[in-house]
């Protein structure tokens, strides 16, 4: 009698299938899954073998790779892998230190273009970019300027909610209450970023490692990558950090995550010591001047 292959909940990842599947990821995404997240892989994507109707994980990595629709496929994968925790106003004293001394800085290099233009990347749904946009206009350094803040993640779902600009209680663990008035509109539950927040972010899928696209963005004066590399092994993050160089303005500032920095991955920047936080910053060319912020 001929058994039926297993489907569902009866399928398991064999140490070989999260080895192929582990460096698939690795290799496209940058993402790196140790041998303790074996378990979690399969929980995660198994949903994905009883949609396609596969009986193993080993012809899920052949889906990945040769199927009809793999690249469909590669962004439902990314989205039940990826992690997407944050909030409006995280990590407050490196916020309060942008506005306070990075804004002013980038005011002084970009006053000749009068174009100010921050990558968000890994945005997730939308609250670092949305939080970067209000520092912005309350700073009021940048009036009738062109001002762009470009939010990108690998995450089809959390690019879709970032454009919505809608959001619960759980988004606001850190706002104060006068910038939940003045920037956002209540309707029933939900809270919508107001437009002219809204005006200023632009958002986009993209995963960090495509080249081609990451140069579609054109030069930025800051770059927030805040709790990404994390997630990446050594020679992704190497690779990702070469890219945020590339794309940095001489003199631009690039913010990472306070458990973060760039030991071993570059010599490249200079460590710009402020007062609440430390930055990295791509050096001014040789001989050029640092021009002083207007009063």
């Amino acid at each position: 009698m001929r058994r039926t292959p297993p489907f569902g909940d009866a399928v398991t990842l064999k140490p070989d299938e999260f080895r192929l599947l582990r460096d698939l990821f690795a290799a496209r995404t940058g993402l790196q899954f140790g041998q303790e997240a074996r378990f979690s892989l399969e929980r995660r994507l198994r949903e994905r073998l009883t949609v396609l109707k596969l009986s193993s994980f080993g012809e899920y990595h052949h889906y990945l790779r040769f199927g009809a629709r793999r690249e469909e496929e590669w962004d439902e994968a990314i989205d039940l892998l990826t992690t997407n925790e944050t909030y409006f106003f995280r990590e407050e004293r490196q916020l309060r230190s942008f506005q306070q001394e990075v804004l002013p800085m980038l005011q002084g290099l970009a006053r000749p273009r009068r174009r100010l233009s921050i990558w968000s990347v890994g945005c997730s749904t939308g609250e670092e970019p949305y939080t970067i946009a209000m520092l912005v206009h309350s700073s009021r350094l940048f009036s009738d300027w062109d001002v762009r803040i470009y939010g990108s993640d690998i995450s089809r779902k959390c690019v879709a909610a970032a454009r919505r600009g809608v959001y619960g209680d759980g988004s606001f663990r850190a706002t104060a209450p006068d910038a939940r008035r003045a920037f956002f509109t209540q309707r029933g539950s939900e809270w919508h970023v107001n437009e002219p927040i809204r005006s200023l972010c632009h958002f986009g899928q993209m995963n960090l490692l495509d080249d081609e696209r990451s140069r579609l963005l054109g030069a930025a004066d800051a770059i927030f990558c805040r709790n990404v590399l994390i997630y990446f092994d050594t020679r992704a993050r190497k690779k990702a950090i070469e890219t945020l160089y590339e794309r940095l303005n001489p003199g631009g500032v690039l913010l990472l995550g306070h458990s973060e920095s760039l030991l071993n991955v570059s010599t490249a920047f200079e460590l710009l010591h402020l007062r609440e936080d430390l930055v990295y910053r791509k050096p001014l060319p040789s001989g050029a001047t640092e021009p002083p912020p207007a009063p």
